[in-house]
């Protein structure tokens, strides 16, 4: 795969980075002895989250007040999804597009900006082709690193250090070593996860003591591959249920922010809400 971008260099300073990023990602795949090879080339436009009509409130805090049991009260029924097919079969193909609104991601590429100290180890997990990283992570950062579905996608996500294709709803075990990372982040993903308090178990294996991890999510989904659980809750009840498998994990309470963007004009754009929780 190569990718050929216009725009930007990623040590710009936010006040001058362009909005947008458009790059051409050229990918091969079907290379294989058994396979049909084709070359496809895809222009592609990333939101940097910032030159944009947006504002940004300061975080506002919403509390979590669900008291869960000592034992996790999930059972199998709550996971169960309407595609139950292969997930890998399900993303093959690279979606190079996003999935939730320019507003929402700018909004989260500021939380980042003001809330991951310069000099980290980042790992994103259920990555793609965007992180929704600031730019200027990629040199001030000292390692990102991200796990996802698709690894034409991953190849395409030109702020990673390094990354590795995973199914973590088949192995939720993380090709990394304890104590390894600062922050790990999982943009608008955790209600695909079958298993999240095992993968959430391994997040908090590979942090640092004192590292803490992002979970951030909106009220936009696959329908058929988000569990049951999920599809019959509303925003809140996904924070707090967030913060339940946070808990059964073995993290702290953890803290919940609505940062959705103002849009001038605009009465309604996808919300974003974070859940926050620290080792």
């Amino acid at each position: 795969m190569s990718i050929l971008t216009s725009g930007a260099s990623p040590a710009c300073a936010a006040e001058d980075n362009p909005r947008y990023l458009d790059s051409e990602v050229q990918m091969k795949y079907g290379d294989d002895a058994n396979g049909n090879p084709r070359t496809r080339g895809v222009i592609v436009r990333r939101f940097t989250g910032d030159s944009t009509p947006y504002s940004f409130p300061s975080p506002r805090p919403l509390p979590l007040v669900k008291e869960w049991p000592e034992e996790a009260p999930f059972t199998k029924k709550n996971f169960f999804r309407a595609d139950e097919g292969d997930d890998e079969n399900f993303y093959t193909l690279p979606r190079l597009v996003y999935h939730i609104d320019e507003a929402a991601v700018a909004a989260l590429t500021q939380y980042y900006r003001a809330n991951i100290p310069a000099g980290s180890s980042v790992l994103d997990i259920c990555s793609s082709w965007v992180s929704h990283y600031p730019l200027e992570f990629k040199s001030k950062m000292k390692r990102i690193s991200a796990t996802g579905m698709n690894p034409l996608e991953l190849m395409a996500n030109d702020q990673l250090t390094d990354y590795e294709a995973r199914n973590l709803n088949v192995n939720p075990n993380l090709p990394y070593d304890d104590n390894t990372f600062d922050v790990v982040t999982c943009v608008v993903s955790i209600d695909y996860l079958i298993k999240p308090i095992e993968v959430l178990k391994e997040v908090r294996r590979v942090l640092k003591p004192g590292g803490k991890v992002i979970i951030s999510q909106s009220n936009r989904c696959f329908p058929s591959k988000a569990i049951s659980m999920w599809l019959n809750m509303n925003d809140r009840e996904h924070l707090e249920l967030i913060n339940g498998y946070a808990k059964y994990a073995g993290f702290g309470p953890g803290k919940a922010f609505d940062i959705t963007a103002s849009v001038p004009g605009d009465p309604y754009n996808n919300p974003m809400f974070i859940v926050e929780v620290s080792k």
